[in-house]
């Protein structure tokens, strides 16, 4: 019996999960000052798209930043009339192999990743020659955009960025010291923030930091899920990186708050909302009902209509006439059935399909909304309608 409690034993600790036998090294914190608004007195700039950067440039020069820059981006700023001190003159190292290596060095990333306050780190700050560097505006080289053009494999591989993606990271790790800027519609609040309170407060350091990572996150899922489509393979990890794009009334019921819907980064919701606040339902009825009229549509030819509840149809129709037993049932007068357009037929049958269970639905039109097809709905009670155009 206790040989086979033994055995036992020792066969539960080969299965015990890794993580229970042995675990990384966690570093602790580094301590430093804590402040709110850190002032900007000296930012790095390298940006492969240039849109805005001269006037945003120009505005942190005239508060007397000293601008830290590389290559095409130094020489446009230079263009400007700024004054630019060369990444490569304040590390002393050139830039080299192709200019695949710029920014890869202990004097840039010590002065994006020092902890302000710490009288270790500013002591071999002065040691090596390093000095605080605030700021980091960048955006990275683009990969997507060379892939989409149908680009070599070569040049694909050559707009993977490096040191972009290692400066952004550093700076937005820092953010507790330092403001990591990523792309140009960022520039106005950053220049807003600095005029009203002479530097970038911790809460958008936090907020920029976290759109900094979301795009280091989608970056590399392009590059692995592109490389891995080139060898043939199905990508072993996909990361999606998703934006809130407005708040939703609530989830599936009404306790669930908050509710969003976002859209992928990089790309745009299918549709507009064009009144009111939708909930999740709401949101699913309308994606629902929407295939089923482009689809009869296309089927049939003609108009169609369809009135959905709770993820279900509750009726769906084409525009065709109605005959008199029609009419009567569905308490059309013949002043309205002179009026009823296709469009406004459609949603007539699909909504009189299950006139109960359609209270309060989702309705979806293939075609225009036009005033007749308004007027009925009116009379009636529906939380929204999806359709490609309103009069």
């Amino acid at each position: 019996q206790r040989v086979v409690i033994d055995y036992l034993l020792q066969y539960a600790l080969l299965l015990l999960p890794t993580n229970s036998l042995s675990m990384a090294h966690v570093l602790t914190a580094v301590q430093g000052s804590q402040v709110d608004v850190v002032p900007i007195r000296r930012a790095l700039i390298s940006v492969s798209d240039k849109s805005g950067i001269v006037p945003f440039c120009t505005f942190l020069s005239s508060k007397g930043v000293e601008l830290l820059s590389t290559g095409g981006t130094a020489k446009a700023l230079r263009e400007s009339g700024l004054t630019v001190q060369d990444v490569s003159d304040y590390t002393g190292a050139a830039e080299c192999l192709d200019g695949r290596v710029k920014t890869l060095h202990p004097k840039v990333h010590g002065g994006l990743l020092a902890v302000r306050g710490n009288e270790e780190h500013e002591k071999q700050m002065l040691e090596q020659g390093m000095k605080p560097i605030d700021m980091t505006i960048l955006n990275l080289y683009p990969f997507e955009q060379t892939v989409h053009g149908g680009a070599s494999f070569e040049q694909c591989i050559e707009n993977i960025d490096i040191g972009g993606p290692s400066m952004l990271r550093s700076t937005a790790k820092n953010h507790a010291f330092t403001t990591i800027v990523t792309s140009p519609e960022q520039y106005a609040l950053v220049q807003s923030e600095i005029e009203e309170t002479g530097g970038t407060s911790l809460a958008l350091r936090k907020q920029l930091a976290a759109r900094a990572f979301a795009l280091s996150a989608s970056y590399d899922s392009a590059i692995s899920s592109w490389f891995a489509g080139q060898l043939g393979e199905k990508a072993p990890v996909i990361a999606r990186v998703y934006k809130p794009e407005r708040p939703l009334k609530y989830g599936c019921n009404p306790h669930q708050k908050p509710a969003y819907i976002y859209s992928r980064l990089g790309s745009k919701l299918p549709f507009e909302i064009k009144n009111g606040v939708p909930g999740y339902i709401n949101l699913l009825d309308a994606a629902n009902a929407w295939q089923l009229v482009l689809e009869l549509k296309q089927a049939t030819g003609l108009a169609a209509a369809a009135s959905f509840k709770h993820v279900s149809p509750a009726g769906a129709a084409v525009a065709v006439p109605l005959t008199d037993v029609e009419l009567e049932a569905y308490e059309v007068s013949p002043e309205t059935k002179e009026s009823l357009t296709p469009a406004a037929l459609a949603y007539l049958r699909a909504r009189n399909a299950d006139p109960m269970c359609s209270f309060g639905d989702f309705c979806a039109i293939s075609d225009e909304v036009d005033e007749a097809t308004a007027t009925y709905l009116k009379k009636e009670v529906s939380d929204g309608i999806v359709a490609p155009s309103y009069t």
